[in-house]
C-alpha cells in the first residue's frame, strides 16, 4: 500500500517548520499562571495593540458577507496616499508574509538560490525551501552589520535575490543606503524588509523609482498593532506590481483587515504618538539592561533589544524567566549563542524583566 507521504515533493518532505510565537494561553499553562499574568515579549507585538477607531470600524462595517475587491483599489489608493506613492507600484498581503512568498514564487526557480546576511528573521529561508530553491547564508560581521564583499562574494550565476531587513530582526541594526545600492548594481532582485521603519524613520523607498530590482515591503503589525489581521505592502516597480497582481490569490486581503488599516491611517496621530512611547521605552529599558553585570545589551532602532546573557548560561535564564511567566525570544545558534531579544512592553512589563533577569543573572 502506497504511503501517502512518498507522493510529496523531495524538498517538502525535507522542510522544517518555521518556528512561530505560541498563543498566550499555551504560555500561561506552560508557567502555571493566568493568562492575564503572562509577559509576552518574544513576538515583537505592540503592547498598546490596535487604535480605538479599528475596534469601532470593525464593529460597524456591515458587509463582511461580501468579497473583497481582487483588485485592491481602495486599498492601494489609500496606502498611495499614505506612502507617497502611486498605487500602481504597491501590492497588499496577508502580512508581508505572504508578500515574501509570492516574490519567491515569481523569481526563484527549484535548485536557484537566494542570499541572506544572517542572523535574520526565518521567513526568508522558509519561505526559500518552500520554493525547492537554496540559501546562501552569509554571516554579519562582528557588530551585525552587513559583510558586503562577502555578500557579493556568495553571488553566482543561479543567484536570483537578496533578502535584507533593516533594522534588522534580531540585531536591530540599519542597513545604509550604501550598502543597499551595491547590492541593487549586481542586477539581483533586492528586497529590504523595512517591518520597523516607524521606529527609526529610516527607508530605501525612494529608490524604487531609480532601481527596477528593488522591492521595499512594510506592515501594519507592529506600528500600528494589527499583527491577528496580518496586513503588509510591499513598493516596487510598476511591471513587478501588475505581475504580482496578476499571480496572487484573488481575495488575499481579507476586508476586516482592510478595514483596520483604512481605520489605522485615519488615527495616525494616535498611533505615531504610541511608536514614541516605545521608542522611549526602547531607550530606558536599554539603560536598565546595561546596568545587570554579565549582560551585553546591542543598540536597536527597532521595537525590540538583543541581549547576549552570560556564556554558558542562556538556556538556563530564559527558562527561569519561562517560569516566572516572562516569555523572550531565545537563541542558541552558532552566531547567537546565549542570545534572547526582548521586544519593547509597557513600562511595568520593563521592570519585571529587569529583576527577574537581575535575579537570575545572579544566582
Amino acid at each position: 500500500m502506497t504511503d501517502v507521504r512518498d507522493l510529496l515533493l523531495p524538498h517538502i518532505r525535507q522542510l522544517k517548520t518555521y518556528d512561530g510565537v505560541d498563543p498566550m494561553e499555551v504560555m500561561a499553562q506552560q508557567a502555571g499562571i493566568p493568562p492575564e499574568k503572562v509577559i509576552r515579549l518574544n513576538g515583537n507585538e505592540n503592547p498598546f495593540g490596535p487604535s480605538p477607531e479599528v475596534v469601532r470600524a470593525l464593529g460597524s462595517f456591515q458587509h463582511f458577507n461580501h468579497y473583497p475587491d481582487p483588485d485592491q483599489r481602495q486599498l492601494r489608493d489609500v496606502l498611495s496616499g499614505y506612502l507617497d506613492v502611486p498605487a500602481e507600484q504597491i501590492v497588499a498581503g496577508n502580512g508581508s508574509d505572504e508578500l515574501i512568498d509570492m516574490i519567491l514564487r515569481m523569481f526563484l526557480g527549484t535548485g536557484e538560490n537566494i542570499v541572506i546576511p544572517t542572523p535574520t528573521i526565518g521567513m526568508y529561508a522558509f519561505s526559500a525551501e518552500v520554493c525547492g530553491g537554496k540559501v546562501k547564508a552569509v554571516p554579519r560581521n562582528e557588530i551585525f552589520d552587513i559583510d558586503i564583499d562577502a555578500t557579493l562574494a556568495a553571488f553566482d550565476e543561479d543567484t536570483k535575490a537578496i533578502f535584507l531587513a533593516s533594522p534588522n530582526n534580531p540585531t536591530g541594526n540599519t542597513a545604509s543606503e550604501a550598502a543597499i545600492r551595491a547590492l541593487l548594481a549586481t542586477g539581483k532582485v533586492v528586497v529590504v524588509d523595512e517591518t520597523y521603519y516607524e521606529f527609526c524613520g529610516q527607508t530605501v523607498l525612494p529608490l524604487v523609482d531609480e532601481y527596477s530590482n528593488l522591492v521595499v515591503l512594510r506592515t501594519f503589525s507592529k506600528w500600528a498593532g494589527l499583527a491577528g489581521l496580518r496586513i503588509g505592502l510591499g513598493v516596487m516597480n510598476p511591471d513587478v506590481a501588475l505581475t504580482m497582481m496578476s499571480m496572487k490569490s484573488p481575495y488575499n486581503v481579507n476586508l476586516a483587515a482592510e478595514v483596520a488599516l483604512i481605520a489605522s491611517l485615519n488615527d495616525r496621530p494616535t498611533l505615531l504618538n504610541r511608536v514614541q512611547a516605545i521608542v522611549q521605552e526602547r531607550k530606558r529599558m536599554i539603560g536598565l539592561l546595561e546596568g545587570i553585570p554579565g549582560i551585553h545589551v546591542w543598540p536597536s532602532q527597532a521595537n525590540f533589544i538583543l541581549c547576549r546573557l552570560p556564556e554558558g548560561r542562556g538556556q538556563e535564564i530564559f527558562e527561569g524567566l519561562c517560569r516566572r511567566g516572562i516569555f523572550l525570544r531565545y537563541f542558541n545558534t552558532p552566531q547567537l549563542r546565549d542570545y534572547v531579544r526582548a521586544s519593547v512592553g509597557l513600562p511595568e512589563e520593563t521592570d519585571q524583566v529587569v529583576a527577574a533577569l537581575k535575579e537570575l543573572v545572579g544566582d
